[in-house]
């Protein structure tokens, strides 16, 4: 039998203390290109596949990137009706985004074809996380693609542990590290970040990118060395040569562009750009589709050139403001009375109310991933209705990009909430965005610990982001303090930094350049300080620590009791512990090392069920008085329940101090009677009822 012929390449390299290959020609032939990605138990399938052909009419790169982890490379079957997988994860989701920020910048501008990256996690090592493996595969699959793709990226995770980094920890090692740090770039620039840290100092977390810039260049190289191998036919891209609409436009808009950019109103300034581009359209007169779209990529670059030019020349911004200077400011707390928390953070025209509720240990989200299910008892969730840009939109689930920034805003609140041993709640932040003009998810963050602290949840510190942009000509730039959404447009850099007075709990930056260096980041990072610093003394001012408990919020108890307890308090077929619920309207948890939590709406369901857990494990105390229930009439005595699950005798001798000739004639089942404990006869309680008197 004939057999197949593949045209194999692989190049295998050292990256830290792991042995990765890189493989192409085998799997997945027939996309634009595939490269398969080994390490230790790891193997990450990503595949490219693009249209040779560019849509003329397009204003935009088409570029469309999936992260996909199939259960099976957990050898694990997925839960569910379908037993199979459904619609993205939202790690995922967060993954694919990941992806694809450090890959779009890296093509032409004009390059309008579409693409789409998948990268499929076929066998997953269960110490490590597979999305640096997939990073590492889309580079190198867009490498050997013949695309012109200015790549290819490097990627590395770093962990900080015992004041050392590490490249690449295990989940064991990012357990006990105080950071958690995903960088990418090409060999000579850093392209993106994204991080969460335990309060780590700006020093430490530029010394952590440059690191990972560092280490990276292994993966570069090794792109680079199977790319010679495949020697892939290189596309021949036609560049659009738009100079004599860019000549037009300056003539005859130039002085309209620059008085719209000076019009701080958002809507306002909205308003004159829409009337702009509407009359360049009108002036265009009898031309095809094409040349239209070209005159209008035309004008979008006459736009960003003079906002750019404004600000690198004269330090001048849309709204007036300084280079470093953070907007205008108004925080308000419970506004909202029925909730457990809740805050309106205004900053210029961004806006967000967030709301904070407090549930029990069963709210928590329970995620069923690749090597575990586990529950997490934090969920920040961020919505950005159309309305908030003055848009219509119709409502449905999360997004991409909400999903994404209310992930940025959770990594950078996380590490300052109580833990569960302090503070058992499950807590969930909704975060509304009601305006939107640049840096949401920031605002997110700052209303996310008013609303907390709102709330009385103890966190250790509150927490302020800002975003920061750039704007970039060869040697020359200009960092900018709280973007406006036009300057984060038509800008160079997204960099958003979240913290404590402390240091930084989280850190994310997206550059649509092709890198930035250690002067700009440094730079960044020290007016990210200054600037997360006003912003903390402003929320203080507005409220200065956590408050006790809402009343609206439910009320929480644990309790620790002996493990021989458990049974007794669980009953045969869970009958105690449901009929404990059932009376009180409160949600009664008990694990298996006898902590028992005890959930109610509020204080008087709480309290009530508290007691009644408290009489099960309550040891029968000599000469104590209880009043108990007659469960059992004998002819020599009654039954009666003093405790719950615990009856003593009531000798007919010890009802009354009369002679009682049939215990009928004074007790009845269902009575209720005081009774004293005399004491224990083999283990039986024995009880009187005329020794109360």
């Amino acid at each position: 039998m004939d057999k197949i012929n593949f045209d194999e390449h692989s190049v295998q390299f050292k990256y830290g203390d792991e042995d990765f290959i890189l493989e192409t020609g085998k799997i997945a032939r027939q996309a634009s290109s595939s490269v398969l990605v080994k390490s230790g138990d790891t193997a990450v399938l990503a595949t490219v596949v693009a249209k040779k052909d560019s849509d003329p009419l397009k204003d935009f790169f088409p570029l469309a990137v999936f992260y996909e982890e199939k259960f099976y490379a957990a050898g694990k079957i997925p839960g569910g009706f379908f037993k199979r997988e459904g619609r993205p994860t939202e790690n995922e989701t967060l993954v694919s985004r990941l992806i694809d920020r450090p890959l779009r910048p890296l093509f032409p501008n004009s390059f309008t074809n579409e693409v789409q990256v998948i990268c499929t996690v076929m066998s997953a090592d269960a110490e490590k996380n597979s999305d640096i493996a997939a990073l590492i595969g889309a580079s190198a699959a867009l490498t050997i693609s013949g695309m012109p793709f200015q790549g290819p990226i490097g990627a590395a995770r770093v962990g900080f542990v015992e004041d050392s980094y590490v490249l690449n920890p295990s989940y064991n090692q990012l357990s006990n590290s105080y950071l958690d740090m995903v960088v990418a770039g090409t060999k000579d620039a850093v392209l993106m970040v994204e991080s969460e840290a335990k309060e780590l100092s700006e020093d430490l977390m530029l010394g952590a990118v440059l690191y990972a810039h560092q280490e990276m260049q292994a993966v570069v190289n090794a792109c680079n060395e199977l790319k010679e191998k495949v020697n892939p036919n290189i596309w021949d891209i036609e560049e659009q040569d738009l100079s004599h609409f860019e000549k037009d436009i300056l003539e005859n808009y130039s002085s309209k562009i620059q008085e719209a950019f000076k019009t701080s109103d958002k809507s306002l300034r909205g308003e004159m750009i829409s009337k702009i581009h509407t009359d360049v359209k009108d002036s265009a007169g009898e031309i095809d589709e094409i040349e239209l779209s070209k005159m209008m990529k035309s004008l979008k670059k006459v736009e960003k050139d003079i906002l750019r030019k404004d600000i690198l020349e004269n330090n001048q911004r849309i709204d007036g403001r300084s280079l470093d200077q953070v907007r205008p400011i108004e925080i308000e707390t419970s506004v909202l009375s029925r909730t457990h928390g809740s805050a309106l953070f205004t900053r210029g025209e961004t806006q967000s109310i967030v709301v904070a509720t407090l549930g029990s240990t069963k709210d928590a989200q329970r995620i069923e991933n690749l090597n575990a299910e586990t529950t997490d008892p934090f969920m920040l969730h961020y919505n950005f209705p159309g309305y908030s840009v003055g848009e219509i939109s119709f409502p449905g689930g999360p997004k991409r990009r909400e999903i994404g920034h209310g992930n940025l805003a959770k990594r950078a609140i996380k590490n300052v909430l109580p833990n569960l041993e302090e503070f058992g709640y499950t807590i969930r932040v909704v975060s509304e965005i009601t305006e939107s003009n640049g840096s949401s998810s920031m605002a997110t963050v700052c209303g996310t610990s008013l609303s907390l602290m709102d709330a009385g949840v103890p966190i250790t510190s509150p927490v302020a982001g800002v975003a920061m942009g750039l704007v970039k000509d060869g040697e020359s730039f200009a960092v900018l303090t709280d973007i406006l959404g036009d300057e984060d447009h038509l800008g160079d850099m997204d960099f958003k930094v979240a913290g404590t007075s402390n240091g930084v709990t989280a850190l994310q930056m997206d550059i649509k350049i092709e890198g930035i260096n250690e002067q700009i980041m440094e730079e960044a990072l020290s007016k990210a300080q200054k600037a997360r610093l006003h912003i903390l003394e402003v929320m203080n001012q507005a409220i200065s620590e956590p408050k006790t408990l809402s009343e609206n919020a439910p009320s929480l108890k644990k309790l620790t009791v002996n493990q021989d307890k458990i049974k007794e308090i669980i009953g045969k077929g869970g009958a105690v512990i449901k009929g404990i619920q059932q009376d009180s309207g409160a949600s009664v948890d008990i694990d298996d090392n006898g902590v028992v939590t005890i959930f109610g709406q509020n204080q008087s369901q709480m309290q009530k069920a508290l007691e009644i857990v408290e009489s099960i494990i309550e040891e029968p105390e000599v000469n104590k008085i209880y009043e108990g229930k007659v469960v059992k009439i004998m002819d020599f005595g009654a039954f009666v329940n003093i405790l719950p699950g615990k009856d003593g005798l009531l000798h007919i001798s010890e009802i009354s101090n009369e002679r009682v000739e049939n215990v009928t004639d004074v007790l009845s089942e269902g009575d209720t009677i005081k009774v004293k404990l005399l004491g224990f006869d083999r283990g039986k309680m024995k009880l009187s009822a005329k020794a109360v008197d």
